[in-house]
C-alpha cells in the first residue's frame, strides 16, 4: 500500500444489509390507508382462533398422531406416492384414537387442506401451522381460511352431477356468501337458490359471449350443465361450507358463523385492496409488476405487492415471483423476495425448495431466517462468507444496472470483508457471472484513483482468467 492511497481506504464496515438496491423516488409519499375494521360484532381474533381450533381439533389430532407415529425412521406412512394416508396407517390410527378408519382418512384430508400437514413430492410432513398451533392465533386462522378456500374439496361432490355444473356452482358461491354476510342473519334457502340461479345464468352468458363484429357461429347446443337442477347442488355447497365451520344449515335456512362472516369480510377486503392498486400494476405479470415497483418507496412497494397478491391464488403468485427471481436481472431477484416477504408463511415450502439453487440460495436463506424469527439486521449471519460475497456481487449488479454511481460506491460498506484487497480476492473467487461488469462499474464510479486502479486490475484478471 503506497502513500498515495488515502488513509481511509481500509473499509470501516457497517453492519451488512444485503438488499437489491434501486433508486427511490424520495419525494413520493405513499397514500395512507387506515387499517379496515371488521364488521361490528365480529369477535376478537383470539376468539376467532379459538373457534378455528375447535373446528380443526380432529384434524390437528390426527396430524399430531402422524407426526409421532409415522415420523422419520418409522414404517407404514404414505406409500402411494401421493401422500395419502395408507389403509394400514389409518386403521392403526383409528385403534389408537378411538375413531373409525374413514374418520381418520377424512381428518387427514382436512389436515392437508388446512396446512397442518404439508405434501412434498410423494411424502408428507408436519406443517409449520401444526408446530405453531397452540401459540400462534394467526397461524390457526390462516389454516382455517385455507380450509375455507378449499371447501369444495373437503366434501365429496354430489353423486350423478355434471362436472361443469359443479364448477359453475363453485364459481357462483362467493356471491351467495357475500349476500349471507351482508344479511347478517338467517337467510331462507329459497332466496339463496334464486341468487344462485341468477349468478349461474350470468356465468353461462359470459361463457357464450362472442365479439359483436366478428363472425357469428351457429348457436351451440345447450350444454348439459344448463339442464342440471340446482337445488341438489346448492344443498351440497351449503353442506360442505357447514362441514368446514363457515355456516350453519338446517330448517330451510342458512346463517354464516362468526368465522364464516369474518372470512368473507377478509375476502371482500382483499378485493377492495386489489381494486385500489396504488401504482396500477395489478394486472401485470410478476416481472413487469416488480419493474413497476422499482421506483417506489418501500411502503408504497409493499402496498403494491399486497394488491397484486390479493388478485391471485397464492401458489400461482409465488411461482411467478420465483420465475422472475431466476432471470438475469438482479434487481428483480431482490424485489421478488421482498414481495415474498409480503406473502409470508404460505411461501415457505416453495422458498425452502429453491434454497439449493445457487442463484437464489442467499436470498432464500435470508428469507427463511427472517421467517423463522431472526432479526432482519442479523439474518445475514446464516450465510457463509462465500454466499455473502455472491450476494454482494449480485446486489452490486442491480445497483450498476439501475442505480447511480454514488450508490454503488456506498455499496462497499455492505461487504463482509474488512479491506478492499480481501473483498477483491473473494469476489474474484466466487464465480458470479456479473463479476467483471460489477468491478468495471465500481472502478468507474469510485473517486479514489488508486482504489479504482486496483478494482480495474481485478476486473481484468477475472476477464482473462489470470491471477
Amino acid at each position: 500500500m503506497t502513500s498515495r492511497i488515502p488513509r481511509d481506504s481500509r473499509l470501516r464496515l457497517v453492519r451488512p444489509r444485503p438488499l437489491a438496491a434501486a433508486p427511490r423516488a424520495m419525494n413520493q409519499r405513499p397514500p395512507r390507508r387506515t387499517a379496515p375494521r371488521p364488521p361490528e360484532g365480529t369477535p376478537a381474533r383470539s376468539e376467532l382462533a379459538r373457534m378455528a381450533r375447535s373446528v380443526l381439533a380432529d384434524a390437528a389430532r390426527v396430524a399430531r398422531w402422524a407426526d409421532t407415529a409415522l415420523g422419520p425412521g418409522r414404517s407404514g406412512g404414505t406409500a402411494d406416492g401421493k401422500a395419502t394416508l395408507s389403509v394400514t396407517s389409518a386403521e392403526r390410527a383409528a385403534r389408537q384414537l378411538g375413531l373409525t378408519a374413514d374418520q381418520v382418512q377424512a381428518d387427514w384430508d382436512i389436515a392437508r387442506l388446512a396446512g397442518l400437514v404439508e405434501v412434498h413430492g410423494g411424502s408428507a410432513r408436519p406443517g409449520w401451522r401444526l408446530r405453531a398451533w397452540d401459540r400462534d392465533d394467526s397461524a390457526v386462522l390462516r389454516g382455517w381460511v385455507a380450509l375455507f378456500d378449499a371447501w369444495s374439496l373437503a366434501h365429496p361432490d354430489p353423486a350423478g352431477q355434471q362436472t361443469a355444473a359443479v364448477a359453475e356452482v363453485v364459481s357462483a358461491m362467493p356471491q351467495v356468501l357475500s349476500f349471507l354476510q351482508l344479511s347478517a342473519g338467517p337467510v331462507p334457502v329459497a332466496q339463496l337458490l334464486d341468487l344462485l340461479q341468477q349468478r349461474v345464468t350470468e356465468l353461462r352468458t359470459e361463457r357464450c359471449e362472442v365479439p359483436y363484429d366478428g363472425p357469428q357461429p351457429e348457436p351451440p347446443g345447450r350444454p348439459e350443465s344448463d339442464d342440471t337442477p340446482l337445488p341438489p347442488l346448492l344443498d351440497w355447497a351449503l353442506g360442505a361450507l357447514a362441514s368446514v365451520g363457515a355456516l350453519t344449515y338446517g330448517a330451510g335456512q342458512a346463517t354464516l358463523t362468526p368465522l364464516g362472516s369474518w372470512a368473507v369480510w377478509v375476502k371482500l377486503e382483499q378485493i377492495c385492496v386489489a381494486a385500489q392498486s396504488p401504482a396500477g400494476n395489478i394486472e401485470q405479470a410478476a416481472e413487469d409488476m416488480l419493474r413497476g415497483c422499482a421506483q417506489l418507496r418501500p411502503n408504497a412497494a409493499r402496498a403494491e405487492y399486497r394488491a397484486w397478491l390479493a388478485a391471485r391464488p397464492v401458489g400461482s403468485a409465488v411461482a411467478q415471483l420465483l420465475k422472475a427471481a431466476r432471470g438475469e436481472d438482479a434487481l428483480l431477484r431482490g424485489l421478488a423476495f421482498e414481495a415474498l416477504r409480503v406473502v409470508g408463511a404460505p411461501a415457505e415450502p416453495d422458498v425452502r425448495a429453491v434454497a439449493d439453487e445457487p442463484t437464489l440460495r442467499p436470498y432464500a436463506l435470508l428469507w427463511l431466517a427472517e421467517h423463522d424469527g431472526a432479526d432482519p439486521e442479523d439474518a445475514h449471519e446464516v450465510l457463509t462468507r462465500q454466499e455473502a460475497t455472491w450476494l454482494w456481487v449480485d446486489t452490486a449488479a442491480a445497483v450498476a444496472d439501475h442505480g447511480e454511481a454514488p450508490l454503488l460506491v456506498r455499496h462497499l460498506e455492505a461487504a463482509v470483508q474488512p479491506t478492499v484487497p480481501m473483498l477483491l480476492e473473494e469476489v474474484q473467487a466466487v464465480g458470479h457471472p456479473r463479476t467483471v461488469q460489477v468491478l468495471v462499474a465500481l472502478a468507474a464510479a469510485h473517486p479514489d484513483p488508486a482504489l479504482a486502479k486496483a478494482v480495474r486490475r481485478a476486473a481484468f484478471q477475472v476477464h482473462t482468467g489470470g491471477s
